[in-house]
């Protein structure tokens, strides 16, 4: 092998065309093992990081089609809100009560009493909401009517999508 005397520092180097068997396979397998942990970082570290670099779609549940509710008679739908957060996904089951005057516009009301969160039901005879628990009556439009409520029934967002309808269960005070 030859080796040639670096001008600045007095060390003797190898030149490239004399690089050995051993030195060639040493280089490679280090080099191939480099590629192989630098791959498999990039992908761990894509896995953990991936959730903070996607985007959120709000929670739309879809309740059915629009024209199933009944114009002046509240229905009572239940239906299961999947949350997505990162790699768990968990289901709950819950309810809206669901008011449209017209059946364009709809109205969804959450199934709790804004007093100590019983749950309420629709008294057909008397054309209220009524919670048991501690006398409170609300009306179509789930203002107060009587009761220690100390305000309207809480709203979901509701909109029409394709002739579904669809909420937002996150509850909305009304004042």
């Amino acid at each position: 092998m030859s080796e040639k005397e670096d001008a600045g520092c007095g060390c003797k180097a190898k030149a490239p065309e004399d690089i050995g068997r051993r030195d060639f396979l040493t280089r490679a397998t280090a080099a191939l093992g480099a590629v192989i942990a630098a791959a498999l970082s990039a992908t761990g570290l894509g896995y953990f990081v991936s959730p903070a670099f996607q985007r959120r779609d709000e929670d739309w549940v879809d309740l059915g089609r629009a024209g199933e509710f009944k114009a002046g008679a509240p229905s009572l739908v239940e239906f299961t809100q999947r949350r997505r957060d990162a790699w768990v996904t968990s289901e709950r089951r819950s309810s809206a009560w669901v008011v449209t005057a017209d059946g364009k516009n709809f109205t969804a009301f959450d199934p709790r009493c804004t007093h100590l969160g019983c749950p309420y039901r629709w008294d057909s005879g008397a054309s209220r909401f009524v919670c048991p628990c501690h006398t409170a009556v609300f009306d179509l439009d789930g203002k107060v009517v009587s009761g220690p409520p100390p305000r309207p029934l809480d709203q979901y967002q509701t909109k029409i999508a394709g002739n579904r309808l669809m909420i937002l269960p996150k509850a909305e005070e009304k004042a």
